[in-house]
């Protein structure tokens, strides 16, 4: 599919690898709703892209704010035509930590943003790109693009809702590409290792890079998070992608911690 004069919507938008792919996707062409809990810092992500933007305050894990977010993008551009689902938290807790147990607070929290909140714009996206016009040779109507995480089958300790969250994301992939296809619709998902975003920066250089020495193969540093924006670019792009999770991790193994 080609981006220019393309619509997307992306998750996360705020900051970290959604930034990244934002800005990637406009600088391709595409019109770019940008959905986020953080309404401050969308309003810096608007000031970059212009009226190229339309920045939604959205809580993905909420229906009716989904929903209204996708709304106001058809409103506003007309058509979607892309998805990419960036939003995501990493709290993290033993099973049993000092006698007490993992908080299901935390569980609720990490899967209802990570997982359901992903599933949660597909359903939504999907409705919206099933009324877009069919595209090329292929009928192409959209494309949808969900982050994973090396987690999600290598989890370190204290990971268990994150890398649950991570592996439902995976496991959805396939079902739902096949739901999709006769639309015209394909679902891709990656699964990102170890990236310089807003969860890794707070580390002191001496810790980041103990984790670069001992779990990264090559290149021997974080992912950027333009990297990542231009693999979902990539998927987009070329049509034969689909119904597949693609590791981008530089050959990362997680250790237990």
């Amino acid at each position: 599919m080609k981006l220019s004069g393309k619509v997307a919507l992306v998750t996360g938008a705020a900051s970290g690898l959604g930034l990244a792919t934002a800005k990637a996707l406009a600088e391709a062409g595409a019109r770019v709703a940008g959905f986020d809990r953080d309404a401050e810092r969308l309003q810096q992500l608007k000031s970059t892209l212009g009226d190229q933007a339309l920045l939604v305050s959205v809580d993905v894990a909420d229906e009716q704010s989904v929903a209204t977010g996708v709304a106001r993008t058809i409103d506003s551009f007309g058509a979607l035509h892309v998805a990419v689902n960036c939003a995501g938290v990493a709290d993290a807790a033993k099973t049993l930590s000092k006698g007490e147990p993992f908080p299901l607070a935390t569980w609720n929290k990490v899967i209802g943003i990570n997982l359901t909140g992903t599933f949660n714009v597909i359903r939504f996206a999907a409705q919206a790109m099933a009324k877009s016009v069919p595209e090329g040779n292929d009928g192409e109507r959209g494309v949808i693009v969900n982050t994973a995480s090396g987690a999600a089958w290598q989890g370190q300790i204290g990971q268990a809702a994150y890398s649950a969250s991570k592996a439902g994301v995976m496991g959805l992939t396939l079902p739902i590409a096949r739901d999709l296809a006769p639309l015209g619709i394909r679902v891709v998902t990656i699964a990102p290792g170890l990236f310089q975003t807003a969860m890794v920066a707070g580390m002191p250089d001496n810790v980041s890079q103990s984790i670069i020495d001992r779990m990264i193969l090559y290149p021997t540093r974080m992912g950027q998070p333009a990297e990542f924006a231009s693999l979902v670019r990539l998927i987009v792009e070329n049509s034969y992608f689909n119904a597949t999770t693609i590791s981008l991790d530089a050959g990362a193994r997680m250790q237990a911690r």
